[in-house]
């Protein structure tokens, strides 16, 4: 019986099985589709050459999403023999919707319309990637301690802003403007996962909804009907090796925008850290339970190849492993995934998508992930908790305002600095970039607090006052100086005084509710 149970455990499991092919299809459309994001929008918000994004932002991105995706392959086949079980299933893997959008609109975007300087955008966003995959691999050491004593509202109240604002409002007005070819294709995603059926012939609604858009898109066009939305002739195809970016990251990390938005830097890693480990308690519940610390630190480690080779995009364990798993996919889709996406990005093969395939068609996978961190923000916290939630949005909201209020003066050949005093009292464009200054560390704050009060845990409540009267004070939230380039953060002592004062009056508040029998008075605490 022992040999019998040796020869179980060490016999290799499939390299590829039919049920991968599901999967990478899948996984690939996903991937695909951030790639395309990172060519479009890095263009339009950050003002990088399209051969500059070919020719070293892709490159990078690509052997990054190849390494882990490698990794994650080879560590299901090492679970595999271990347990000997064929039907391990790898952890998806590429680069994060938030964190792309985050780091284009928060990031480099800023650093470009303050500076009219896109190398000097990119080397931020270089940097931000750096710092994001360090916090990433320390995660794997204090990651359960941060899960343990941050409110889970917190953490997924602030990314839910994120997807609400940018991804869902921002691309919906996108599909919107171009109904006749992007509201089926979106429309089609939201059936299909939201019933949680499957197409005939198990063909994945990804390529589904993206070949019935394209179809639209072109069928109008050859019929004189509408032209399309596609990106000028594409680039001669040529192999573009990655080249290494260690001199511009640690040049630029010793300048002042390297630093400038550690605010948005710190919650998205910080909930990529989170997400990933139950992401990862997600899987061992499915059936495979992977080792937390080497999936941790993989996870970073591939978000500082990504800064080290010249893609500003952090990378991290998808969402989604038990529907991989139930897709029959188990290894094999993982590795072909990193290889064909490699293959495509060093070919400069995203240029030629582009030329044929409308962004607006793939953007109903997006608009489904935002709607579902949006929902999930709601639905894996405790029901009390929801207003928490909800209260934790409202920072997400105001910097999409400003974000509005900015690009429409900009159209408009004026700019914020020369609007600011015209405003009056019809907006409060003053609190509204206090809200935008630091937003992720607000909603994280507002949400815990609140959070915690609910339970009454006014002790815990008090310490995150005093933690946002010292983040105010030493200007990483609330701060900023409005310029004739934009809005800049203003750290320093006392940057942001009346809100450093107001959260220590609050903290002080808190305390005395901790100390006094006001916590065993009243009705009894909200229920779940």
């Amino acid at each position: 019986m022992k040999n019998l149970l040796r020869k179980i455990t060490s016999a290799r499991p499939p390299w590829f099985v039919h049920g991968d092919l599901d999967g990478f299809f899948g996984l690939f459309i996903d991937n695909l589709l951030e790639l395309m994001l990172i060519t479009v929008l890095c263009r339009t918000a950050c003002g990088f050459p399209a051969s500059f994004i070919t020719g070293r932002i892709l490159p990078g991105a690509a052997f990054s999403i190849l390494a882990g995706n490698l990794f994650y392959s080879w560590q299901a086949r090492r679970l595999a023999k271990k347990t000997g079980r064929t039907s391990v299933t790898a952890l998806p893997f590429g680069i994060n919707t938030v964190s792309l959008l985050a780091f284009i609109y928060l990031v480099m975007g800023p650093v470009y319309y303050e500076t009219g300087d896109s190398s000097l955008a990119w080397k931020a966003g270089l940097a931000a990637c750096f710092l994001s995959g360090l916090i990433e691999m320390a995660g794997a050491f204090v990651g359960r301690w941060i899960k343990r004593h941050t409110p889970r509202a917190a953490l997924l109240s602030a990314l839910a802003g994120v997807a609400l604002s940018f991804m869902v409002l921002g691309f919906s007005f996108q599909i919107f403007a171009s109904p006749s070819i992007a509201l089926i294709p979106m429309m089609l995603i939201l059936i299909v996962y939201g019933a949680r059926v499957k197409l005939p012939h198990g063909v994945p609604v990804g390529l589904a909804a993206v070949l019935i858009g394209v179809a639209a898109a072109w069928g109008l066009k050859w019929a004189g009907i509408s032209t399309i939305n596609v990106m000028g002739d594409p680039l001669a195809i040529s192999w573009n090796w990655p080249t290494p970016a260690l001199r511009e990251l640690f040049s630029i990390l010793l300048l002042p925008h390297a630093w400038s938005y550690v605010a948005v830097v710190i919650p998205i890693a910080l909930f990529n850290v989170v997400s990933s480990i139950q992401n990862l308690e997600s899987a061992e519940a499915a059936g495979d339970a992977f080792e937390t610390k080497p999936s941790l630190l993989a996870n970073g480690a591939t978000s500082l190849l990504a800064a080290c080779l010249g893609s500003p995009f952090p990378t991290t364990i998808y969402i989604g492993h038990p529907g991989w798993k139930a897709m029959g996919a188990r290894t094999g889709y993982s590795a072909l995934n990193g290889i064909v996406i490699m293959i495509l990005c060093l070919m400069g093969g995203i240029t030629v998508v582009l030329k044929y395939i409308p962004l607006e068609v793939t953007l109903g996978l997006l608009i489904w992930i935002g709607i579902v961190i949006v929902g999930q923000a709601f639905r894996e916290t405790e029901r009390r908790h929801s207003i928490a939630v909800a209260l934790g949005l409202i920072p997400a909201l105001a910097a999409w305002a400003l974000h509005l209020i900015e690009t429409t003066l900009r159209a408009t050949g004026s700019n914020l600095y020369d609007a600011f005093d015209q405003f009056g009292s019809e907006i409060y464009i003053h609190g509204i970039i206090s809200l935008y200054q630091g937003f992720l560390l607000i909603a994280m704050i507002f949400a815990a607090i609140l959070a915690h009060v609910i339970d009454r845990k006014f002790l815990k409540a008090a310490v995150w006052s005093f933690v946002a009267s010292l983040l105010s004070s030493i200007g990483l939230i609330h701060a900023y100086i409005i310029t004739a380039s934009g809005i800049q953060n203003s750290f320093g002592w006392l940057a942001a005084p009346t809100y450093a004062i107001v959260y220590a009056v609050l903290g002080l508040i808190l305390l005395v509710f901790h100390f006094s029998k006001i916590a065993t008075q009243g009705e009894a605490p909200l229920e779940s």
